[in-house]
């Protein structure tokens, strides 16, 4: 009976002999992993599923290096994480997420991060968020509620970094004052 390899025992194999087998057993390890904390990100299943082969064929390719002592899981998300604000910056992408941003905004139902925000039960903190204007309230759960850096939420929601800050410090007074 065969040992299951680590990891790195499996990458090393990849990188030193193109082990295709090695390289089919981290990918079906790894690869649903992958696809469900993208999805976390972009609701474009056919985006997400192109990320993921783009992040397993770097590795295959060797252009995404591994260092010996890190963590797989954590250099995967680094590859496709990135990966996928590259193909949202597209015009392409980019015109997909618009489009699909807009009709969330004219239904007449609240979509279910409005709604998660709406239902904050504490103090007054629902209403305070209600009360945001949409942009900020955007910004806000780009980076507070989804984790985004300010670039990434950047690339999001099509505008400036520069932009994303400042609606982020006005959305933040906005809240402290009416939570006084």
């Amino acid at each position: 009976m065969r040992e299951t390899r680590s990891d790195g025992e499996l990458l090393r194999a990849v990188a030193a002999d193109g082990d295709r087998r090695a390289f089919e057993e981290l990918h079906r390890r790894y690869a649903p992993w992958l696809t469900a904390r993208l999805r976390g990100r972009c609701s474009d299943a056919g985006v997400v599923d192109d990320v993921v082969q783009e992040t397993f064929l770097a590795v295959w390719r060797g252009s995404a290096r591994y260092r010996k002592d890190g963590d797989v899981a954590g250099w995967l998300w680094r590859i496709g994480s990135r990966r996928l604000i590259d193909e949202l910056r597209g015009d392409g992408a980019r015109g997909r997420l618009r489009q699909a941003l807009a009709r969330l905004r004219h239904r007449d139902e609240a979509s279910a991060e409005e709604r998660v925000l709406a239902g904050v039960e504490h103090g007054d903190l629902a209403g305070a968020l209600i009360r945001l204007s949409p942009e900020l309230r955007a910004v806000l759960q780009a980076t507070v509620i989804d984790g985004l850096t300010t670039r990434e939420a950047a690339v999001l929601l099509g505008i400036p970094p520069g932009t994303v800050k400042t609606r982020a410090l006005r959305a933040r007074k906005q809240l402290r004052e009416e939570l006084a």
